[in-house]
């Protein structure tokens, strides 16, 4: 029957090796690493994310505006997606009015699925391009907690890595402790009797 001491590698014993405490202090450092690094790294870099997609999304909302269009026509036969483009962006021909600037008639960005005659929001720049729309409250969110999480993830596989290779390296040292203990010993036990 086998029994397991809990802590044996802390405890001072003459069976104890030098890797057994480095083995040791190297798992408290990933577990720490792993409870609290990993974590902490996820939450830093998703906050930083999320001042730069807010600035993104502000400086967007400040360079362009939003008119009420009419589609007027250019609707491809086929949709996009059977075509293998995105689904989310056609590019249609609509007629809308700006303030201070009369009717206008250009292309436009419409979703999927919209029909000549329907009435909907579409965004331009400054100098009057079709854009898509700026990034709302719920994008810039989505943006930082997608970036927090590879934070943590690419955090804690690094550590993982860092503890593989922790591990491979006190392996190496140990049967080389092992090999000189061998060779100086060895020879003791494999004498011939006479």
């Amino acid at each position: 029957m086998r029994t397991r001491v809990r802590g044996w590698r802390w405890r001072h014993n003459p069976l104890r090796r030098r890797s057994d405490v480095v083995e040791a202090w190297t798992a408290l450092a990933v577990a720490v690493l792993l409870l609290v690094g990993a974590p902490l790294a996820g939450a830093v870099v998703g906050w930083w994310a999320h001042d730069g997609a807010r600035a993104v999304a502000v400086a967007q909302r400040a360079e362009r505006h939003r008119v009420r269009a009419q589609v007027t026509g250019g609707i491809p036969e086929q949709l996009p997606s059977e075509q293998g483009g995105r689904e989310s962006d056609l590019r249609v021909m609509a007629r809308w009015t700006e303030p201070g600037k009369g009717p206008r008639t250009g292309p436009a960005r419409v979703p999927a699925g919209t029909r000549t005659g329907d009435v909907l929001d579409v965004w331009f720049d400054t100098r009057g391009r079709p854009v898509s729309p700026p990034p709302d409250d719920v994008a810039v969110w989505q943006h930082t907690v997608t970036i927090g999480v590879c934070a943590a993830g690419g955090a804690a596989a690094v550590t993982f890595v860092g503890y593989g290779v922790a591990r491979r390296v006190a392996l190496h040292h140990r049967l080389a402790e092992w090999e000189r203990e061998w060779a100086r010993t060895g020879p003791e036990w494999t004498r011939r009797r006479a």
